[in-house]
């Protein structure tokens, strides 16, 4: 293997010296080495929403656990092979709610109101303490709770969880929580924690959940027996329904992300719906093609990609039009008093995305469900990350080198990171897409260099 001075070469023609998985291996040292895969943990297990420090820091609240941040930065390690580091996350996050059983038992019984978001199950919560905040949030996010289940089951499945660590009658309370919803059609905050929408993204996510968890209940008897004594009914039955409902929701949307007649809910594009075209994979292929060329087509920046037209979070010249303690707030009720700011393009270019969309393509690689299309399918993946590369921060006075930001804002007419530098939920992206990228370079072997030479 030739050496590389990885220093030397700029993000941008990273990939153009890679020849095989060693050399794929060198780049993940080398950023390693930089701290670009640096995962600070909590003593459970879970982890902090970014990494960063600062006064201002401080006001984000990002050193607080989110639960959609937690499960897709342990689902990154699973698919990387630490398995350990994933199930202790996981098994944490049930160690919260087991604390808060009394909510989600009072909902049921309807002794609580689930119409006010704060008395729904905390998706934001204090990590080190495992309590809830009493600071008002979007709380009503049903795609945090899918990702949960769906994690927690895709382990049980693949046993790297055992069916003992995971308390199977909290996780019936958590299906029949999602059935007292009507999750199909109730109007929750979703991925981005605003206003509060039928959001095929959130559905997705459910459906996905259930899914995995029907293989579980079929595959292991002593799972459905014990869901069904819970549930007080045959879980096979219930869980059959209730993924039934959320596909019959989503064929009514998709592709949309949300068909509403009311100006302020309905969206056609949203890169949220990125993620049931992975790590999910829970809409045809079809739909996925239709949702990838969406957000290429309406929502890819030259820094990155936006979450939706219209985000006024992190728009231009954010730090100098709102106040450092409100830059973070909630703004699910009153989003226009932050829209207003924003300028037509001048939405900030998120860093999580093109990672995603790499493991995307790489992931039908490695699945082989074209092999004609490898080839194509290699350089959508291999675009992708080098755009997912070239998105680290450089070293300058404001910024040490090799980190990953959330997003890009447009300061003064200049693109630069935003102060959630570096996001974990980025961090474990990257790492993932990376290590997709190894695999692929050693499948494809010998033909890696014909793919070259056909694209030359």
């Amino acid at each position: 293997m030739k050496s590389i001075d990885w220093q030397e070469l700029s993000p941008n023609y990273w990939l153009g010296e890679i020849e095989t998985p060693t050399h794929v291996q060198s780049l993940v040292r080398f950023l390693s080495d930089q701290g670009t895969f640096h995962f600070p943990t909590l003593g459970n297990g879970l982890f902090p929403a970014a990494n960063a420090d600062g006064v201002e820091f401080q006001k984000t609240g990002y050193r607080y656990v989110w639960l959609r941040d937690n499960v897709l930065i342990a689902h990154a390690h699973f698919q990387v092979g630490q398995f350990e580091i994933a199930s202790q996350c996981v098994v944490t996050l049930w160690r919260f709610f087991e604390k808060h059983r009394s909510k989600l038992r009072r909902i049921l019984n309807g002794s609580l109101d689930v119409r006010d978001p704060m008395n729904r199950p905390h998706i934001r919560f204090d990590g080190e303490r495992l309590v809830e905040l009493e600071e008002k949030w979007a709380h009503a996010q049903n795609d945090a709770l899918g990702y949960l289940l769906w994690f927690t089951s895709l382990l049980v499945r693949d046993s790297v969880l055992s069916v003992d660590q995971i308390d199977w009658d909290l996780l019936a309370e958590f299906v029949a929580y999602l059935r007292f919803i009507e999750y199909w059609e109730d109007e929750d905050s979703g991925h981005w924690e605003e206003v509060r929408k039928v959001a095929a993204s959130s559905i997705g996510v459910v459906v996905a959940a259930f899914r995995v968890l029907e293989e579980v209940v079929l595959a292991m008897p002593q799972v459905g027996t014990r869901m069904s004594k819970a549930l007080g009914q045959d879980a096979r039955v219930y869980i059959a329904e209730m993924l039934a409902r959320g596909e019959d929701a989503l064929r009514a949307i998709l592709p949309m992300e949300c068909n509403q007649h009311e100006s302020w809910k309905r969206r056609e594009t949203d890169a949220a719906l990125l993620f049931l075209c992975y790590p999910l994979r829970v809409v045809s292929t079809e739909l996925e093609s239709k949702i990838l060329s969406d957000v290429n087509s309406k929502l890819k920046g030259a820094f990155g990609i936006r979450r939706y037209i219209g985000d006024s979070y992190w728009c231009a010249n954010y730090k100098k039009l709102i106040d450092a303690d409100r830059r973070t707030a909630d703004f699910s009720d009153n989003l226009a008093s932050r829209d207003r700011f924003l300028l037509a393009g001048g939405e900030a270019q998120w860093c999580i995305f093109d990672p995603v969309i790499s493991c995307y393509w790489g992931q039908l690689i490695i699945d082989g469900s074209s092999t004609e299309s490898t080839s194509v399918y290699f350089e959508k993946q291999k675009e992708h990350l080098r755009r997912s590369l070239c998105q680290l921060t450089r070293l300058s006075h404001t910024s040490v080198a090799y980190r990953c930001p959330e997003s890009y804002y447009c300061d003064e007419g200049n693109w630069v990171p935003n102060d959630i530098t570096p996001l974990l939920w980025t961090q474990a992206n990257l790492m993932q897409s990376l290590h997709l990228f190894e695999k692929v370079v050693a499948r494809m072997g010998t033909g890696l260099s014909e793919s070259r030479e056909q694209t030359q």
